[in-house]
Protein backbone atom coordinates (compact mmCIF):
# COMPACT_ATOMS: atom_id res chain seq x y z
CA UNK A 1 0.00 0.00 0.00
CA UNK A 2 1.23 3.57 -0.64
CA UNK A 3 1.77 6.00 1.81
CA UNK A 4 -0.06 8.52 2.69
CA UNK A 5 1.66 11.72 0.89
CA UNK A 6 1.00 15.56 2.19
CA UNK A 7 0.51 18.31 0.19
CA UNK A 8 3.89 19.39 1.60
CA UNK A 9 5.37 17.01 0.28
CA UNK A 10 4.47 16.60 -3.53
CA UNK A 11 7.37 17.97 -5.14
CA UNK A 12 5.33 19.85 -8.02
CA UNK A 13 3.79 21.35 -5.18
CA UNK A 14 7.22 22.64 -3.67
CA UNK A 15 8.20 23.64 -7.16
CA UNK A 16 5.30 25.52 -7.55
CA UNK A 17 5.63 27.40 -4.28
CA UNK A 18 9.59 28.28 -5.01
CA UNK A 19 8.88 29.69 -8.24
CA UNK A 20 5.79 32.00 -6.96
CA UNK A 21 8.17 33.20 -4.25
CA UNK A 22 10.75 33.65 -6.99
CA UNK A 23 8.43 35.66 -8.86
CA UNK A 24 7.57 37.61 -5.86
CA UNK A 25 11.67 39.15 -5.20
CA UNK A 26 11.87 39.79 -8.77
CA UNK A 27 8.77 41.82 -9.26
CA UNK A 28 9.06 43.30 -6.70
CA UNK A 29 12.67 45.02 -7.41
CA UNK A 30 9.99 46.93 -10.61
CA UNK A 31 9.51 50.13 -11.33
CA UNK A 32 5.75 51.02 -10.06
CA UNK A 33 4.69 51.16 -13.89
CA UNK A 34 6.12 47.63 -14.30
CA UNK A 35 4.76 45.88 -10.82
CA UNK A 36 1.09 47.51 -11.63
CA UNK A 37 0.62 46.06 -15.19
CA UNK A 38 2.27 43.28 -15.68
CA UNK A 39 3.82 42.35 -12.24
CA UNK A 40 0.78 42.13 -10.62
CA UNK A 41 -0.71 39.46 -13.32
CA UNK A 42 2.30 37.65 -13.40
CA UNK A 43 2.40 37.33 -9.56
CA UNK A 44 -1.11 36.18 -9.52
CA UNK A 45 -0.31 33.77 -11.86
CA UNK A 46 2.25 32.01 -10.16
CA UNK A 47 0.09 32.21 -7.15
CA UNK A 48 -1.95 30.36 -8.78
CA UNK A 49 -0.04 27.22 -10.32
CA UNK A 50 0.38 26.00 -6.18
CA UNK A 51 -3.28 27.43 -4.87
CA UNK A 52 -4.47 25.04 -7.81
CA UNK A 53 -2.54 22.37 -6.73
CA UNK A 54 -3.28 22.23 -3.86
CA UNK A 55 -7.09 22.67 -4.43
CA UNK A 56 -6.68 19.45 -6.47
CA UNK A 57 -5.28 17.96 -3.60
CA UNK A 58 -8.31 18.64 -1.23
CA UNK A 59 -10.88 17.19 -3.95
CA UNK A 60 -11.78 13.39 -4.01
CA UNK A 61 -13.06 12.90 -7.43
CA UNK A 62 -10.04 12.33 -10.01
CA UNK A 63 -12.05 14.30 -12.33
CA UNK A 64 -12.09 17.15 -9.83
CA UNK A 65 -8.10 17.16 -9.16
CA UNK A 66 -7.25 17.00 -13.15
CA UNK A 67 -9.58 20.06 -13.41
CA UNK A 68 -7.70 22.21 -10.58
CA UNK A 69 -3.98 20.63 -12.26
CA UNK A 70 -5.03 22.12 -15.64
CA UNK A 71 -6.03 25.61 -14.16
CA UNK A 72 -2.79 25.15 -12.44
CA UNK A 73 -0.73 24.12 -15.91
CA UNK A 74 -2.52 27.33 -17.51
CA UNK A 75 -1.59 29.61 -15.00
CA UNK A 76 2.16 28.07 -15.57
CA UNK A 77 1.99 28.88 -19.12
CA UNK A 78 0.79 32.35 -18.09
CA UNK A 79 3.41 33.03 -16.33
CA UNK A 80 6.19 32.01 -18.84
CA UNK A 81 4.13 34.48 -20.94
CA UNK A 82 4.39 37.48 -19.42
CA UNK A 83 8.12 38.06 -19.20
CA UNK A 84 7.99 37.69 -23.38
CA UNK A 85 4.69 40.35 -22.83
CA UNK A 86 7.10 42.60 -20.61
CA UNK A 87 9.89 42.88 -23.27
CA UNK A 88 7.57 43.52 -25.73
CA UNK A 89 5.98 46.03 -23.54
CA UNK A 90 9.30 48.16 -22.73
CA UNK A 91 9.91 47.37 -26.54
CA UNK A 92 6.75 49.50 -26.82
CA UNK A 93 7.66 52.38 -24.63
CA UNK A 94 11.29 52.82 -25.98
CA UNK A 95 9.96 52.91 -29.56
CA UNK A 96 7.19 55.98 -28.07
CA UNK A 97 10.17 57.57 -26.79
CA UNK A 98 12.27 57.40 -29.74
CA UNK A 99 9.44 58.64 -32.18
CA UNK A 100 8.85 61.84 -29.92
CA UNK A 101 12.18 63.00 -30.66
Amino acid sequence: MDKYQELEEIEVYQLAVALADRIWEIVSSWSHFARDTVGKQMVRAADSIAANVAESYGRYHYGDKLNFLYYSRGSLYETKLAPKLNAYIASKRQQRTQAAK
